[in-house]
């Protein structure tokens, strides 16, 4: 290594203890984090683009260094769709280091692959109490059985208030409204458990019929309307 006349001409002083990194919780272990290889979690992070008009959640499972199992999902643009299909390719196999410095195209999951390699570096990941970690395939039950991402939709204005479209429970289809036109239930149809049933040969009218529910008190309401259309 290349060193200045100066340094070249200094009194070498001896060191102290060398104490090491602090201690990081790792799935029910403290670690001494020296190189890529100590690290090991599972967390999920968020991300947003440039513009601020998307964003991304990504999940990651990392075993000794190595992304094991990953998750995007975005919000957004078009674009993000496709850019999330490239990243679930390549993220899995690759160090947390080599996936901090790939370029995933989207600002959004780059920004989240940034997040994460934070949390995870520093032992803020969601199995850091765990003992063994969390096994592959938990980013999946993440989703749920309809493996479909927990989305919520809801738009309003200050004219006509507002309209659930998309909750927890799936698809909104209908409102129900009091009498004073308060909203107190809605109908929903659990689109992922219809689309199970009907890859399964289930007739689509029937998967449709059986996989609809509704929350609140919606049995009550003295009038019902289409969030989409009324």
């Amino acid at each position: 290594m290349m060193k200045t006349h100066e340094v070249e001409a200094m009194t070498c002083v001896a060191k102290g203890p060398n104490h090491g990194p602090a201690p990081i919780p790792e799935e029910g272990r403290w670690v001494q984090a020296k190189q890529v290889t100590d690290i090991s979690g599972f967390t999920h992070g968020v991300g947003w683009c440039a513009p601020q008009q998307g964003a991304c959640k990504l999940s990651l499972n990392v075993r000794n260094g190595v992304i094991e199992e990953a998750l995007v999902e975005t919000l957004g643009c078009t674009g993000m769709t496709h850019s999330a299909a490239m990243a679930a390719e390549i993220l899995p196999g690759k160090t947390i280091l080599e996936a901090l410095n790939t370029d995933l195209v989207c600002d959004a999951i780059n920004t989240a692959m940034r997040e994460l390699f934070l949390q995870i570096v520093y032992g803020r990941t969601q199995s850091a109490f765990s003992e063994g970690g969390l096994p592959v395939g938990a980013g999946l039950e993440d989703l749920g059985k309809g493996l479909r991402s927990q989305v919520g939709t809801m738009y309003g204005t200050l004219e006509k208030g507002p309209r659930y479209l998309e909750i927890a429970e799936g698809y909104v289809m209908k409102l129900a409204l009091d009498a004073d036109d308060q909203i107190i239930g809605y109908q929903f149809v659990q689109m992922g458990k219809m689309m199970d049933m009907v890859k399964k040969g289930t007739d689509a009218n029937e998967a449709f019929k059986a996989c609809i529910g509704t929350y609140g008190r919606f049995d009550e309401a003295v009038r019902v309307i289409d969030p989409r259309h009324e």
